[in-house]
């Protein structure tokens, strides 16, 4: 479908949010319930462009928006949904299509939904289509109000129902999709004689029907996708919705949850085939995860990729790589923009941060490499440290191939250990070592008699 525009009402203030961060910007499922509503579109239809209504908070959605091949328009005024979408007139004017209408805070509707509401708009030559929800308790939602030919006459908003309206379980979504060309003209036709003084986005399908133009409405059968999210507890319940759906979109790809309750992975997460997921376990931000990998249980993995048959146990990842025949943990803490090269094994304990660690390197228990190169088949024993601050900046430590380093030891950098070089427990090195050298430094042990 050629000529699909798009806009996002996203100027709400969200004051039951009792925030200071804009209602859009709160996440669930690891990302903005704008950026949820973005990826919906965006999956769902080419669109030629996207416009933004921004409004409270605006400089800070602004900046959000810059990911995003998206324009935006203010809102200073808050006069209501037919205010805030007039708004955007000037990016749209002159424009012929179909323009797609949702809000900022509906993270639940799904790419589908919105093909098939286009889909039945273009198909039936519709001047406007409602996205419309059949519930139990439609309380606090626009009626949809249909004739006796069953198409929609008004969409009549709560406090402007009577008690027979009131009774209709079809309620208005936010969603639409509109006829470009009678769209503004509509819109300047609305008034705010209503009990909150608005001008309301919904009054413009009795005017379109007034003026003999086609509307309708598509009901979803299941409520789940048309929530919105207004304060705190419907936040938590568009987790708990999204979280669900995520875990049986990767148990349905052949990913083994043990246990889904406690179990929190990121929308934008992608995990391979035969993974196994652990009790307790976060998966967060856009971390991807190969095959046969087992993860957990406690364990947390943000914005990394982890290739194939990686073992992960009580553990947390942070913006890192970590390749193929990996052993992570239990206890320790890889830290961001750090390389664990195939078969590196990091135990108990343990913290590896900014740093490369070669192929079957073993950093295997109580151990800090921070700002380090580590070559191939090094070992490093218990204890050991490289010390990479001098209290104002940061220096790298080098350790060349099949390197040992005994237990406790203190590399002082700025410092480069050549291969094959073997270090003695407790030894602390300031110097470069070169190839092939044993490397004490340490005080020469005194035996002396102890007086009584």
């Amino acid at each position: 479908m050629n000529n699909i525009y798009g806009v996002i009402l996203g100027a709400g203030e969200g004051t039951r949010m009792k925030s200071c961060l804009p209602k859009v910007l709160h996440k669930v499922a690891g990302k903005e319930l704008i950026s949820h509503v973005i990826d919906c579109l965006n999956s769902a239809v080419k669109m030629q462009k996207l416009v933004v209504v921004v409004g409270s908070g605006s400089d800070l959605v602004i900046e959000h928006l810059e990911k995003y091949n998206a324009d935006y328009v203010f809102q200073k005024e808050r006069l209501g949904s037919a205010h805030a979408l007039l708004q955007a007139k000037n990016k749209l004017k002159n424009l012929d299509g179909q323009l797609i209408v949702m809000c900022g805070d509906t993270p639940l509707v799904k790419a589908k939904t919105i093909k098939d509401l286009l889909k039945y708009h273009t198909k039936n030559k519709n001047n406007a289509t409602v996205l419309s929800g059949m519930v139990q308790n439609p309380f606090g939602y626009g009626r949809i109000v249909r004739n006796s030919k069953g198409t929609v006459s008004c969409i009549v908003e709560e406090k402007s129902a009577t008690d027979e309206e009131k009774k209709i379980k079809e309620i208005n979504s936010g969603i639409y999709c509109f006829d470009l060309k009678v769209l503004w003209k509509a819109l300047n036709k609305v008034d705010n004689k209503n009990n909150k003084k608005e001008y309301y986005l919904t009054d413009v399908i009795e005017i379109l029907n007034k003026d003999g133009y086609k509307t309708d409405a598509v009901a979803l059968t299941t409520e789940e996708e048309i929530l919105g999210v207004n304060d705190r507890k419907q936040l938590a319940v568009a987790e708990d919705i999204l979280r669900i759906r995520k875990n049986n979109e990767l148990m349905a790809s052949g990913v083994t949850i043990v246990d889904p309750k406690t179990t929190y992975i990121d929308s934008d997460v992608v995990i391979g085939q035969d993974t196994i997921i652990k009790p307790n376990t976060f998966i967060e931000g856009k971390t991807k995860i190969g095959n046969n990998c087992v993860i957990g249980p406690d364990t947390t993995i943000t914005d990394s990729v982890i290739k194939e048959n990686v073992f992960i146990t009580y553990s947390y990842i942070e913006e890192s790589e970590i390749e193929k025949g990996v052993k992570i943990g239990p206890f320790a803490h890889i830290r961001p923009k750090s390389l664990l090269k195939e078969n590196v094994k990091v135990g108990n304990f343990s913290e590896v941060k900014k740093s490369v660690v070669g192929y079957g390197s073993k950093i295997n228990h109580l151990s800090y490499i921070g700002d380090a190169t580590v070559g191939k088949n090094v070992n490093i024993g218990a204890g050991t440290i490289t010390c990479n601050y001098d209290g104002k900046n940061k220096f790298q430590t080098v350790i060349q191939d099949d390197v040992f380093v005994g237990s406790n030891v203190n590399l002082v950098a700025p410092v480069n250990i050549g291969k094959k070089v073997l270090i003695a427990a407790g030894s602390t090195i300031t110097d470069n070592v070169s190839p092939n050298k044993l490397t004490i430094a340490r005080a020469r042990q005194i035996v002396k008699v102890r007086k009584k």
